[in-house]
């Protein structure tokens, strides 16, 4: 490795206090009356329901429809899929055959107050009967469709493949947009051609609702007849620089138009409230162990390895940090997960591996000193020594987690997309605990990779270039006196 200055170990560590503060804390941005949570803090993370509670819901078909085990299956498993889809891992979702019942619960959202069931169920989506339709014609008095609209269904749920948030820039007008991208059906992309085709001569719009109630009417600028479409939300602009949707905007429109897709409408039977059966002073309980246990570990570390596990103490403190901004939404580019007991042992196995990444380098350092190289040296050897052994246990380990991802979590995510010609004729099983664990584990032994090598290694080899950090004793070998 090519000489490190100095100032590099100090560099990473205020990097990482200043992460873990504002991943603790988070940050809000004022402008006139106006809040927002620009980095989301531990507070906006969205707990299971056995630590915070939820609610539990009752679907059915409509009354006088005998849907088939076949359609119940299908309609479980797109109200599964769903609830990943929107980042609630921590669910139970089953259905009653005999009865013609799914019976949903999940947990509160993060920032609610006070909890209401009602808002809930709406966030999950309604599961209603999605429709696009010619023209936007309403009527004044319900708000139902109305005239040309009423008649005229363009193309339903059922058409629909896909639907998924996406950002594109047009290179013609230096323009950004947050759009929702669609992906149609054989049957569908020959109807949608054939609407947009008559609709674009007149720039008219497509409508699109949920039962009686329109959720976007995007204008029609051109035919398109490949079976893909992308709505762009029009030219409003954005306090983010991007023109039309905002980017939560597109996710929720999404997420509905995802909601859509179902064999036939369900109606919400019956709804209630679900306690929390461990309560927030589980939650501290664990936070609490889990602070006691990281102490110890560091404790060890710093006594059995002295500065190398000093180092490694900072490195797994970054690492837990960055899992945990993993979880808040703290990049904007990852969106929030629910903290369930499966995640929090993804976390807990991550960092066992860091600990045992730092404990393979440091035992190497050792042995090189012992054999007689110099400081500098030492490090060197012994991080390259031991990077084979650290990198086939993580990527055998990442490998276990893209597949558990790809097998039990939204079909539209890149992992079941490239497991789909392995895991195509199984269908989507949207397993939320079992995707969450395959989340924390596949973040938190990426980040060991990162923070338990690269940094790891840059921190140690800045610190030894101190005259006052050059003795072997320091790094577990013989002194110089």
């Amino acid at each position: 490795m090519k000489k490190v200055s100095k100032s590099v170990f100090f560099i990473i560590a205020v990097l990482i206090a200043v992460m873990g503060y504002f991943t603790v804390v988070g940050l809000d941005t004022r402008f006139g009356d106006v809040t927002t949570r620009t980095i989301k803090g531990v507070k906006d993370i969205r707990w299971g329901i056995d630590v915070r509670g939820g609610v539990d819901v009752t679907f059915s078909p409509p009354e006088g429809i005998d849907a088939t085990d076949e359609e119940m299956s299908a309609a479980e498993s797109v109200i599964g899929v769903r609830l990943v889809a929107q980042n609630i891992t921590d669910y139970e979702l089953y259905t009653d055959y005999q009865n013609d019942r799914i019976i949903v619960r999940f947990p509160w959202k993060a920032d609610e107050k006070d909890f209401n069931p009602e808002e809930a169920i709406r966030e999950l989506g309604e599961t209603a009967h999605l429709t696009f339709r010619e023209m936007a014609q309403q009527d004044p008095a319900t708000g139902a469709p109305f005239g040309v609209t009423s008649e005229n269904i363009v193309i339903e749920g059922s058409d629909i493949e896909n639907a998924s948030a996406n950002f594109y820039r047009d290179d013609s007008t230096g323009m950004s947009h947050h759009i929702v991208s669609l992906k149609l059906t054989s049957d569908g992309a020959k109807k949608f051609a054939d609407a947009t085709t008559k609709l674009s001569a007149s720039q008219s719009p497509i409508s699109i609702w949920m039962d009686e109630h329109m959720i976007s009417a995007p204008i029609v600028n051109d035919p398109i007849t490949n079976g893909e479409a992308m709505i762009t939300g029009g030219s409003k602009q954005n306090s983010d620089g991007t023109v039309g949707f905002t980017r939560q905007e597109a996710m929720d429109l999404a997420n509905k138009i995802n909601s859509g897709a179902l064999p036939f409408k369900l109606v919400t039977e019956n709804y209630n409230t679900i306690s929390p059966t461990l309560g927030s002073g589980a939650k501290d309980a664990m936070v609490l162990a889990g602070a006691i246990a990281f102490a110890v570990i560091a404790m060890i570390m710093i006594v059995m390895y002295r500065l190398p596990g000093f180092v490694a103490v900072i490195a797994l403190l970054g690492q837990l940090i960055i899992m945990i901004a993993s979880l808040t939404g703290f990049f904007s580019v990852f969106p929030s997960f629910t903290l369930t007991l499966p995640g929090i042992a993804g976390i807990i196995l991550a960092i066992g591996f860091g600990v045992d990444a730092n404990i393979i380098t440091a035992e190497r350092i050792k042995e090189e000193l012992y054999n007689g190289r110099s400081v500098g040296s030492a490090i060197n050897a012994g991080f390259s020594r031991a990077f084979s052994a650290i990198l086939d246990s993580n990527v055998t380990v990442i490998i276990v987690a893209i597949i558990l991802m790809g097998s039990f979590g939204p079909p539209e995510s890149i992992f079941a997309k490239l497991l789909s010609p392995v895991f195509f004729m199984f269908g989507p099983s949207a397993a939320g605990a079992i995707y969450s664990f395959g989340y924390t584990l596949l973040v938190g032994v990426i980040l060991n990779l990162l923070m338990g090598v690269f940094a790891s290694r840059l921190m140690l080899t800045s610190l030894c270039r101190f005259s006052c950090f050059k003795n072997p004793k320091l790094y577990g070998g013989k002194s110089n006196d």
